[in-house]
């Protein structure tokens, strides 16, 4: 997944997400599905930022950014923003 494909998946994500929280929002709160889903929305946002950052640190410092790998979410979950 190149850059452009990745800032693509990211915003697609984050439709969803506002959708998600839109929704909550008109009918008085998320069912525990919806919740569920918000959470493995944020994890996924958490784990394509990184990448993208992974991805441009590589680049900057001459090396393959196609060798940057996806992090669990026990590592970009962990991360201080």
């Amino acid at each position: 997944m190149d850059d452009t494909e990745l800032l693509q998946r990211i915003q697609k994500l984050v439709n969803e997400e506002h959708h998600l929280t839109q929704q909550g929002e008109e009918e008085g709160g998320l069912s525990g599905d919806e919740h569920e889903r918000m959470k493995a929305l944020e994890v996924q946002l958490d784990q394509c930022w990184d990448l993208l950052r992974q991805r441009r640190a590589r680049r900057s410092a001459g090396l393959n950014p196609e060798e940057a790998k996806v992090r669990g979410e026990s590592t970009v979950e962990h991360f201080l923003q």
